[in-house]
Order: C-alpha cells, then structure tokens, then sequence
C-alpha cells in the first residue's frame, strides 16, 4: 500500500520559507517555481495550502496526490509525477549512500546529505526534483500548468519533505524500508571477519546489455533455428524451487515458460520488454493472468498501491508498455495532433447526441465530462480510451487505436448513453 502522510502544516509567515525549512525541502519548492512564469497560480496555491485545503496525502512510486478543495463543493483529485529511477539508477544511488557511513546515519536522523545528493547528480542519478520532471494533475476545469490546486500540493508536501528526506526516494521508486534493506545487503556483502562468507554471487548483465551484445555477434551468423516452444523448454526444469524462497515448482516452470518466451521475442526482434522497471515487469506478468495468489503477492512485493496495479494491469492489456506510460504519464503532444482530434470528435458527437457535449482538452486528454469518457494520445499516436470509474478514477477501457472517433465509438455504448 502507498503510504499516507498528513496533510500541511499552517505557516504564519509567507514565503518559501514558510512551507519548507531545509535545503533539501526548500529545493522541492524551488524546483515548483521554476517550472512555471505563472506566479498568480503559485501564489493562490500557497493561499490554499496555508489554508488547510490539501487533505491527506498519498505518495508512491513516481507521484504524489491528495483531493483539494477548491471553489466547489467536491474537491478536485490533484497530483504531481516525478519520474522513477531505472534500476541502474538506483544501483548508482544505494552504492553512493553506502560509500560513506556518514550519509546513512544522516539520513536516519532526518536529514539529507548536501554530499550524497551532489555525488549522485554527478553520477547522472538525479535525486532532488527538477523543474522540468515536475508533472502536475488535476481533474480540475483549469489548464494552467500546474494550476493551483496541483501548485498547493507541492507546497504542502514540502513541510514532510522537511521531516523525512527518505520521501524523496520514495518519490523516485522505492520507500525507505526497501533503501534501508538493500543498504543493509551491501554492508552484509561487504563485512570483513565473516567466518563462513557466503559464495560470490555472479554480478550478472543486465538483460540489455546482453540482448546488445548477442545482437552485434548475430549480424554474420548463420540464421536462427527453429525454436521449441516456450513450454517445452519449461518442461525440463532440473532442479526444486530453492528452499525457504516461497516458491514452488509450478511457479519455477511458469517463470521459466516466461522467460523463454521473452527470450523467443528478443529473437525475433521484439525487444519492448528489455527496458521495462522491475514495477512495470511486475504489471506485465500480472497482466498474463497468473492466478489471484500471484497477483497478490506481486502487490506485496513490489510496495505498489493495489488499485493503481489493477488500474495498470488492465493498461498493460490493452497497450503493452506504452499502456502503461499513458495510464502515469501525461505529456504535451503535438497541437495539431489535438486540434484535428478535437474537431473530428467534435463532428461525430454532434451526431451521436441530441445536443452539444462538453469537451475539455488537457495535455495529451480529451475528456467528455458529461459521459465519464476519456481519450489519451499516446506517444505512439494512438488513442487510448479511458472510462470513469465508480471510484471516480480514469480505467482504461479498451484497445488504442490510431483513429479518435473510432476509440471513442469503442465504448460509447458502455456509458448507456
């Protein structure tokens, strides 16, 4: 489950100061500021955070979100994403924070080491935000970017920030109890006087790295033979499930029928899931349908928030991996792209309806806010459909498709309209 935090604290003062006392909180605010010229948007922002209008915040991997109430009487659903660490990234960061006793120590009496941060930056490993990674949200009518009720978020989560630096790595991928375990592993790994070390573990290649590799030695070999199929090469696991790993030897045989799967499509030149985080891995195989005991403890393991791995699940489904970047990951597609889309939409709902439909466009979203229906373009310059939910959250709906009216007409009926 996503941790919850409190909502913000009241300042008496104004000013930057006011939502943030350390460097390292005061370098989130900053990093809000900077990403936007519209200072009357920030500044009714702080209004509202001062004011006690963010309610409980939620973070998790790559975002944080809180409702917030505005003008109206239901709050508006607002939220900010900053981008995850790949899983080099973090390598990156858990041997720099283990490089000096004295960051760990800091980090557990809550405060955030000006060293770590600036020796990770020149590692290519950014842990602070930056103004262009700050990605705000919001089910308001607002297009400012960030409006105010997303700009009032970020105040109120830098008092937190303040509190607990271990946020910021939360922010970027993997909260404090899984830092403070693999911190854990590298200082076992590396303890001198053990008197029965455990066996070197092979240091491995990423998969990448070695799909790269094979692909630069295969350009002069011979032609692929044909490939068994992924079971059969599943069939002849030799060895148990290794003892106390939880796992048994029908999960060994489905991992290794998965496996070989993957490898049978890199061979064939699909290599979508070289680049995938260990979360996004862990959608995709719950999205093969392994059985509810595997979704479950894939939930488990990964730290992720159970309705947000459904809701990416089903994105997986319907779009692969690029699924998954438009169900986290608004962005600013070509205008032209949205206008053409608009006007076509626009022309067949006049058809569809007795009377005009409301249609609002936000970054890459086109949103029929009578209908609960939602259309997001992909980088793939495919339109993915969306449904409202009784949760009030966006699902996706059905399969992308390179035509909007033709996404749209995908699950008109499904709103009973």
């Amino acid at each position: 489950m996503s941790p919850s935090v409190p909502g913000p604290r009241r300042a008496p003062a104004r000013g930057r100061r006011a939502f943030a006392a350390t460097w390292w909180g005061q370098a989130w605010v900053t990093a809000l500021e900077d990403s936007t010229l519209d200072s009357g948007r920030l500044s009714r922002g702080r209004t509202y955070a001062r004011q006690g209008m963010v309610g409980p915040v939620t973070v998790a991997p790559g975002q944080v979100k809180a409702a917030v109430q505005g003008s109206r009487p239901r709050p508006y659903r607002s939220a900010v994403h900053l981008p995850v660490l790949a899983d080099a990234q973090w390598d990156t960061l858990l041997d720099t924070v283990a490089a000096r006793a004295g960051h760990l120590a800091a980090l557990l009496d809550g405060e955030m080491p000006a060293e770590l941060v600036d020796d990770a930056r020149h590692a290519g490993v950014p842990l602070l935000p930056q103004p262009t990674e700050l990605d705000p949200e919001c089910s308001c009518p607002d297009w400012g970017h960030p409006c105010k009720h997303a700009a009032a978020l970020c105040y109120a989560i830098a008092a937190t920030i303040d509190a607990d630096p271990f946020l910021l790595f939360a922010l970027r991928g993997r909260g404090r109890d899984e830092v403070l375990a693999e911190l854990r592993a590298r200082r076992t790994a590396g303890r001198p006087g053990d008197a029965s070390p455990a066996p070197p573990t092979p240091a491995g290649i990423h998969a990448a790295g070695a799909y790269a590799a094979w692909a630069a030695l295969a350009e002069n070999a011979p032609g692929l033979p044909n490939l068994p199929e992924p079971s059969a090469l599943a069939a002849a696991l030799p060895v148990p499930a290794p003892a106390g790993s939880g796992l048994t030897s029908t999960d060994l045989e489905r991992l290794m029928t998965d496996a070989s799967a993957r490898a049978t499509r890199l061979l064939s030149g699909d290599t979508t899931s070289l680049h995938l985080t260990q979360h996004q891995d862990a959608v995709r195989i719950a999205a093969s349908g392994p059985g509810p005991e595997w979704f479950h403890h894939l939930i488990q393991n990964t730290g992720a928030n159970p309705i947000a791995f459904a809701r990416l699940t089903r994105a997986w489904r319907h779009g692969g991996s690029t699924g998954i970047s438009v169900a986290d990951q608004p962005h600013s597609p070509d205008p032209a792209a949205m206008t053409a889309a608009r006007t076509a939409l626009t022309t067949a709902l006049a058809e569809m309806t007795d009377g005009p439909s409301r249609l609002r466009a936000w970054r890459n979203r086109l949103t029929l806010t009578d209908h609960g229906i939602q259309l997001r373009l992909g980088p793939d310059a495919r339109w993915y459909p969306y449904l409202q939910e009784n949760d009030g959250e966006w699902w996706p709906a059905a399969p992308a498709t390179t035509d909007p009216v033709a996404a749209l007409t995908a699950i008109w009926q499904r709103t009973g309209t």
